[in-house]
């Protein structure tokens, strides 16, 4: 009997090396029988206390019935005994999980420990916070914005009485705020201090002649005139380039031209690849004046002392003469160097206050 219960007790420290239920067997066999200390330091594994109870029977049963009761203490032991790898397992994974400082342990008990309703209340009572402290801040900014200490950057005008205004001091107001009326200036206001140079395209800088072709030209622009596709080959005046990229250094550089838009901007798009021209004036820009066409430099928005005009045709000038230069007509002639003349010119126009004294000056050396 004794035997039985040395293996039974045997098996139940193997298959279970920790407390069932805070109870854990011991043997301990003072005057031949054993009994059962409680060890409340083993930690807690939630397992049934069928193996106590069993050995209780046993002890307290007769001897005819202790064969069955050690009989079924073996059976459960071996049953422990299969599930020892399960339990280890669960043993392992517990111990694999962070060390937690006792602060973190406590809060998370406090946490779970918790009611629903509580966990509720909590979360509104922290939302309810973070509202008052954003409203706090909101209504902070607002009184420093509001307060009469700080410094402003700007002033408040009064309002005008506008009503003691005339309807047509009205109007004329308001006029001046439209920039496509018939009044306004054909160039946008200038964005630096420069001079302004009016070239002409046709026979100044270029000479472009209908199908057939010639015997020299530089490239071939092919516009839609009235419906009807056009070729048109273009020769380049000696020296264009090199004057257009001079003249854009020191001046606001403007080509204003007589000829239809069609035609005028392929050929410019051709000319000036690298961009040195500012602005472009077709004959829409021009006035007609008797049949002529005219360039009326006084709608161009520009002070006339800072104004010059490069022409062949006298009556492009006619309103400004003054102001203009008057250039030999190019049509193949290569060895022409009017605008090596006028890169001269321009170069030595920088003393003149008005450049209506150095056209004069200029014109007058070129007579003599």
């Amino acid at each position: 009997m004794e035997a039985h219960f040395q293996i039974a007790i045997h098996l139940l420290k193997v298959a279970c090396p920790f407390n069932l239920h805070c109870f854990a067997f011991v043997r301990d066999w003072e005057d031949g029988l054993p009994k059962c200390k409680n060890l409340a330091s083993v930690p807690k594994l939630h397992v049934t206390v069928a193996p106590y109870l069993e050995f209780k029977n046993a002890l307290n049963s007769t001897k005819a019935q202790q064969h069955n009761h050690i009989f079924t203490l073996v059976s459960i032991s071996i049953s422990l005994c299969l599930s020892k790898t399960r339990i280890k397992a669960m043993v392992s994974k517990v111990k694999r999980l962070p060390i937690k400082s006792i602060k973190d342990v406590r809060n998370n008990r406090r946490w779970r420990r918790k009611t629903p309703i509580k966990n509720v209340v909590a979360a509104s009572s922290a939302v309810i916070t973070c509202i008052h402290r954003r409203i706090t801040k909101l209504f902070s900014k607002l009184a420093r914005l509001s307060s009469t200490h700080k410094k402003t950057s700007y002033k408040i005008l009064k309002k005008t009485a506008s009503d003691f205004l005339s309807e047509q001091e009205q109007d004329a107001i308001r006029r001046t705020l439209v920039f496509d009326s018939d009044d306004s200036p054909l160039l946008p206001p200038s964005l630096s201090h420069r001079r302004t140079v009016f070239l002409d395209l046709d026979e100044t800088l270029v000479h472009s002649k209908a199908s057939p072709p010639p015997e020299r030209f530089d490239f071939v622009v092919r516009p839609v005139i009235d419906g009807e596709p056009m070729d048109f080959y273009v020769l380049k005046r000696p020296g264009v380039d090199e004057f257009l990229e001079s003249l854009a250094r020191k001046f606001e550089v403007v080509v204003f031209t007589a000829a239809l838009k069609e035609y005028a901007s392929m050929v410019l798009d051709r000319l000036d690849k690298n961009r040195f021209i500012s602005h472009r004036l077709y004959r829409d820009s021009c006035r007609n004046v008797d049949g002529k066409l005219v360039k009326d430099l006084s709608e161009m928005g520009r002070d006339l002392k800072r104004v010059v005009i490069v022409d062949d045709n006298p009556n492009s000038y006619a309103n400004q003469p003054e102001n203009a230069i008057p250039i030999r007509s190019f049509v193949d002639d290569l060895w022409d160097r009017e605008l090596w003349k006028l890169r001269s010119f321009f170069d030595g126009s920088e003393c003149y206050d008005d450049m209506r004294d150095a056209v004069k000056h200029y014109v007058t050396m070129q007579q003599c």
